[in-house]
């Protein structure tokens, strides 16, 4: 009997906006190549001006495989790309990837698994953040523990249910259409937004734990630092923006980037007022940052040291770099004051 399976599936559209990713492209588009959905399935990639190697890699890729398309992102940004992407791709089913992941062979088979038997408009996973090298570890350590990136479902898992956002994620075309897309004006947390809608408008967004996406992370402090400085300014924008939808968590980086730069200012007041021949009582403002020191040595020996003595030790100032770098790009964008920052801060 001929099997109807790929009859009775919908078809999914995979799409991914790619700039500047030689290193990682190739192992993100091979494991969408490789995903074991019966159902009819294409590839959709915008390119952006990539200067690395990038859009001859991806030429390369499309002219080897007949279901993978290519598509000029001339504005070069994420949000741009993705809507891109999904306008000219075809299937009521798609499934956003990122340059930095690999989709496990069973993704697009458990996401539509659970769309449809859930209702959900959009579903996701677990960033699973791997690295290859001491620095990377570290790194993908700080992404998978709760004082790193804030302890959410998409990043150290829970059970599965309906979430306030989901990593990448499998959407309904229709949902995504009627929502607006992904806004274009918003260069990091796009997702998030768009969740924002879709649960406005009385759609669901679903966790499920068993899709799980490995991601690799940036390779040096100064890529880390600037992504997480990006990050943070946009997040801000957000929560100037839609205040009632932020959780507390989100305040946490910059509450403590302000709480450290009082408390030394003050300590440092304390040193003069003791030189002065003065109480130096201001001296008690250097609690701050100890007590921050302290956590961020009790993270280390909870979470860092697992993988490895190098790793412990860049752990060390990993997580500096995340707390700060996003605490300080939150009170920049959160007070308006990076309008000209924004508009290059894309990837």
């Amino acid at each position: 009997m001929p099997d109807d399976t790929v009859n009775t599936l919908p078809g999914v559209s995979y799409v991914m906006p790619v700039l500047n990713e030689v290193t990682h492209v190739r192992a993100a588009v091979d494991s969408l190549l490789a995903q074991d959905y019966a159902g009819p399935h294409e590839v959709t990639i915008a390119l952006g001006p990539s200067i690395d190697g990038t859009t001859e890699l991806v030429s390369e890729l499309a002219a080897l495989n007949d279901r993978i398309r290519v598509v000029d992102n001339i504005v070069g940004s994420t949000p741009a790309g993705l809507n891109l992407a999904i306008r000219e791709s075809q299937y009521p089913i798609v499934i956003r990837v990122d340059a930095h992941s690999v989709l496990p062979p069973d993704y697009a088979r458990i996401a539509v698994e659970t769309m449809l038997e859930t209702g959900a408009d959009n579903v996701g996973g677990l960033m699973d953040a791997q690295g290859t090298t001491d620095f990377e570890r570290a790194v993908a350590r700080a992404y998978g523990s709760r004082v790193g990136l804030g302890g959410t479902k998409l990043h150290v898992g829970g059970e599965a249910g309906p979430a306030e956002t989901v990593y990448l994620g499998v959407f309904r075309r229709d949902r995504l259409l009627e929502v607006g897309l992904f806004d274009e004006e918003i260069k990091r947390g796009q997702d998030w937004e768009l969740n924002r809608r879709l649960r406005t408008a009385g759609g669901t967004v679903w966790f499920t734990p068993r899709l799980k996406v490995t991601y690799r992370p940036r390779p040096n402090l100064y890529r880390l630092a600037r992504q997480f400085f990006s990050t943070g300014i946009w997040r801000g924008e957000l929560a100037r923006r839609f205040p009632a939808s932020n959780g507390l968590r989100y305040f946490a980086p910059p509450v403590m980037v302000l709480g450290v730069a009082i408390g030394t200012l003050l300590g440092l007041a304390g040193i003069i007022q003791a030189l002065l021949g003065g109480a130096p009582w201001l001296l008690w403002g250097f609690a701050t940052p100890a007590l921050y020191v302290v956590i961020v040595l009790v993270s280390a020996v909870l979470w860092g040291r697992r993988d490895g003595f190098r790793p412990f030790l860049w752990f060390l100032v990993v997580l500096p770099c995340i707390h700060f770098s996003w605490g300080v790009g939150f009170i920049l964008g959160f007070l308006s004051l990076t309008r000209n920052i924004t508009a290059h801060t894309g990837r």
